[in-house]
C-alpha cells in the first residue's frame, strides 16, 4: 500500500522514521512518499520536501515567510492528488497538517490518521472540530491526552511514547564517560548539556542565555547538542573563544554523560528525564511580562514541559519568557548540581513520568492498527 506522511520538524522526522520502519514489518510492500527529513529518507521512499524549509515559528516569522508556506501547502496538495496514496499519516505540525487533512478528506476521501496528536489541550482547543471532521483515527503518545479527547467525545488510542522506544534501542547505551569525551575530543571534565531547540529562532533566543548562565560553573564544560538541519557555521557566532563544543547526531549520548542540562521546552525535556539528567527548562520570547500574561490567559495548561505535564505536578523548574534570564537559570542549575535534596526530588519525579508512559512499543502498536485498518477497508 501507499503511505503519504507529513512531518514538519526534527522530532517529527525521528518519530515518523520509526513508524515507517514498523509499517514495513507489517506491510513489506509499503511505499512511502513524504514531507519530512533525513531519518525518514533513510528508511526509504521519496522525500518531496525537507522539514528545514517548512519550520517557521511565531507570528512575525510566519508572516515574513507566508509565500513559501502557501507554496508548500499548494505543492503538497498537488503531489498527494497525483500520487493517490492509500492513506495520509500526519505527525504533529497542526497548522499545516489540518489544512491538508481537510483537503484530502474532501477531495480523495482516503483515511487520515494522526500519529502524535496536535497539542489541542494546550491551546486552540477549537481545532477538535477539524479532528472530528477530517481525521479518522488519532494515535496518542501522551497518556493525559486520552481524557482530553474523551471529554470531546472522540475516541483516541494511547499507543505509548516513541521516545521510550528510541531510548530503549539507542546505540552506545553502555558507553562510559571516558569513551564519550574521547570520541568527541572533549576535556575530561563534567558536562552541562545545552539543548536550545531545533529551530533557528529558538536557538537565537535561548542559547546566549544558556551559555551566560552556565559559564560561571567553571568546574564543568558546556556542550551543545547540535540540532538536525542546523549547521556548525550557524552555531559558530555563539561559541565565543571556542571553549564551548557542539556535537551533532549524539544528543542521547551527550545527555547520558551530562551532570545537568539546560533544555528548551519540547521533546528534549522528556529525553532528559528518561535519561535521568537533572534539568532546567527554559523558553525565552520577546515581549516580557505582557506576552507572558497573554499566554498565561490563552494556554489551558499549568505547565509547558512534557515532564511536568505527564507527572501533573512540578518536577522540573520552568523559566518562561521574562523569567528566562541567565541569573535565574544559573540559580536553578546550582540547586540541581549541589543540593542533594533537590536532585533526589527530581529523580523521584522522573520515575513517576517513566511509569506513566509505560513500556516500549509505540511505533509497533500504531503501525499494526494502521495496517489492519487499511486492510479492512481494502
Amino acid at each position: 500500500m501507499k503511505y503519504y506522511l507529513i512531518a514538519g520538524e526534527a522530532s517529527g522526522d525521528l518519530h515518523a522514521s520509526h513508524l515507517m520502519a514498523a509499517i514495513l514489518q507489517e506491510d513489506a510492500q509499503a511505499e512511502f512518499r513524504f514531507y519530512g527529513g533525513d531519518m525518514m529518507a533513510a528508511v526509504g521512499g521519496t522525500c518531496v520536501q525537507h522539514y528545514r524549509d517548512m519550520a517557521y515559528m511565531g507570528f512575525i516569522e510566519v508572516v515574513a515567510h507566508l509565500r513559501p508556506i502557501l507554496n508548500n501547502m499548494q505543492n503538497c496538495r498537488k503531489d498527494i492528488m497525483q500520487w493517490c496514496p492509500d492513506v495520509l499519516i500526519l505527525i504533529d505540525y497542526p497548522s499545516f497538517n489540518l489544512k491538508i487533512a481537510k483537503f484530502v478528506k474532501q477531495q480523495l476521501g482516503i483515511p487520515v490518521f494522526y500519529y502524535i496528536s496536535p497539542k489541542l489541550w494546550a491551546w486552540k482547543e477549537y481545532r477538535i472540530k477539524d479532528i472530528r471532521r477530517y481525521v479518522d483515527r488519532v494515535y496518542s503518545i501522551l497518556p493525559f491526552e486520552v481524557d482530553f479527547y474523551r471529554r470531546h467525545n472522540y475516541k483516541v488510542d494511547y499507543v505509548g511514547n516513541p521516545t521510550v522506544d528510541e531510548l530503549a534501542i539507542r546505540p552506545y547505551a553502555t558507553e562510559t564517560f571516558a569513551e564519550f569525551v574521547a570520541a568527541h575530543h572533549l576535556p575530561d571534565k563534567p558536562i552541562i548539556a545545552l539543548l536550545a531547540g531545533s529551530r533557528k529562532a529558538e536557538i537565537r533566543r535561548n542559547l546566549p542565555r544558556m551559555i551566560e548562565a552556565a559559564q560561571g560553573f567553571t568546574n564543568y564544560q558546556m556542550v551543545i547538542a547540535g540540532a538536525p538541519g542546523i549547521t556548525a557555521e550557524e552555531y559558530a557566532p555563539y561559541l565565543g573563544g571556542g571553549n564551548i563544543k557542539v556535537v551533532f547526531g549524539a544528543t542521547y549520548r551527550l545527555l547520558a554523560q551530562s551532570s545537568a542540562a539546560i533544555v528548551t521546552s519540547g521533546t528534549a525535556t522528556l529525553e532528559a528525564a528518561l535519561l535521568n539528567v537533572p534539568q532546567v527548562v527554559c523558553y525565552a520570547m520577546p515581549g516580557g511580562q505582557l506576552i507572558y500574561n497573554i499566554f498565561k490567559n490563552i494556554l489551558k495548561i499549568r505547565y509547558v514541559s512534557l515532564v511536568n505535564l505527564i507527572a501533573d505536578r512540578d518536577v522540573v523548574t520552568e523559566l518562561l519568557v521574562h523569567h528566562c534570564t541567565a541569573e535565574r537559570i544559573a540559580d536553578e542549575l546550582n540547586f540541581l548540581l549541589h543540593d542533594r535534596g533537590v536532585h533526589e526530588r527530581v529523580m523521584r519525579g522522573y520515575e513517576e513520568v517513566a511509569r506513566r508512559l509505560g513500556a516500549p512499543g509505540a511505533p509497533r502498536r500504531a503501525s499494526q492498527s494502521i495496517v489492519a485498518e487499511l486492510r479492512a477497508i481494502k
